[in-house]
């Protein structure tokens, strides 16, 4: 069991909010987690449920119009600091070094008009005193690590001149230059195919075994997380609603939006003859309904569930956290227990 004094990034009660002309869009409503050193913790939900922007909260990059509250301590070599609030000196100092961040679209994180080498020679200049030539072999080699084939004809092309796959692992390059302490990584393999998200995984795989930095894996597709994470947190609506090992999520859930999830990805080491969905979307952030956010797409929700939002309380005595009123009731149920499969000839 890992401790508090392990952890290499504490979050605590983190909330964001931005104005706009409709009302206050809360995206971000009372997450705490805390990062181990040498873990990754995977945050999976739909679109909207407030992964990236929790992800930006934490190091600082929200525009000005967002309201941020709650506590970011970093627990760096050489002491810990409270990001949130901090100085831009201060945080200019943790981004790259401290903590990095590989984006969703390798495209907007580059600049089309500096070769990748010079990007990744840039990163490596910023925060340690060496030669640009020095510099040069040192995104050489990182390139090598991420598998970049002919790296030293590779250091001198531009981005549009690598496929997606490759500048995704360009940016994971970049990430690991200065062997940070926590990489966080927001929907590294969206819309890459099966095979070049596969290359994607194990590049991360290898910038942890090359910097020994721990991990937020961001994403969307559980099948991501149950090859690469320690624990999870399953978002919705701006907080988290189920928190454990990916063998407590996987296998004993106790929130239904949790089982949903489950029902929806497509498996290949069990026979599913159809899909098990979620109706309906996720609610709006600005009209937030009255208690659980999830009870009108839940075919478990009662009148308690409509009056009161359920905290995020242990379930049994695995250690997981669960906010549902009903965690006790799903132990042993299957997708297909609570939510109808999806037809042939229908969409969810």
């Amino acid at each position: 069991m890992t401790s508090t004094a392990d952890a290499v990034l504490q979050v605590a009660d983190l909330r964001v909010e931005f104005r706009t002309d409709e009302g206050r869009v809360q995206a971000v409503r009372g997450v705490s987690y805390q990062l181990h050193r040498g873990e990754v913790l995977g945050i999976v939900g739909e679109s909207g449920s407030g992964k990236s922007v929790m992800s930006l909260a934490v190091l600082g990059l929200l525009p000005g119009s967002a309201r941020v509250s709650g506590s970011v301590r970093f627990a760096s070599r050489s002491g810990v600091t409270e990001l949130l609030g901090a100085s831009d000196s201060v945080l200019c100092g943790v981004r790259g070094q401290g903590i990095s961040m590989v984006f969703q679209d390798p495209m907007t994180s580059l600049n089309p008009v500096y070769t990748v080498g010079y990007q990744i020679a840039e990163a490596i200049r910023a925060h340690q005193d060496v030669r640009a030539n020095a510099a040069r072999q040192q995104a050489v080699e990182l390139l090598a690590a991420v598998s970049i084939p002919n790296p030293t004809e590779r250091v001198d092309s531009y981005p549009h001149e690598l496929s997606g796959g490759m500048r995704q692992r360009v940016v994971i390059a970049i990430a690991m230059a200065n062997r940070p302490e926590v990489i966080i990584a927001d929907e590294p393999t969206t819309a890459l195919d099966v095979t070049v998200q596969a290359q994607i995984l194990q590049a991360l795989r290898t910038a942890r075994a090359q910097t020994g930095a721990a991990m937020l894996l961001i994403t969307h597709d559980l099948g991501v997380i149950a090859g690469q994470a320690d624990r999870v947190l399953v978002m919705y609506a701006g907080r988290v609603v189920e928190a454990g090992t990916v063998e407590e999520i996987f296998y004993t859930p106790r929130m239904p939006y949790t089982l949903g999830l489950l029902g929806s990805q497509p498996r290949l080491d069990v026979r599913m003859l159809r899909l098990h969905p979620i109706r309906g979307g996720p609610p709006s952030a600005i009209t937030m309904p009255p208690g659980c956010p999830f009870a009108p797409r839940c075919p478990l929700a009662a009148p308690v569930c409509v009056a009161e939002e359920p905290p995020l309380a242990p379930t049994g005595s695995t250690g997981g956290l669960s906010a549902c009123h009903f965690s006790d009731q799903l132990e042993g149920l299957a997708p297909g227990d609570l939510f109808r499969p999806l037809a042939r000839d229908t969409a969810p």
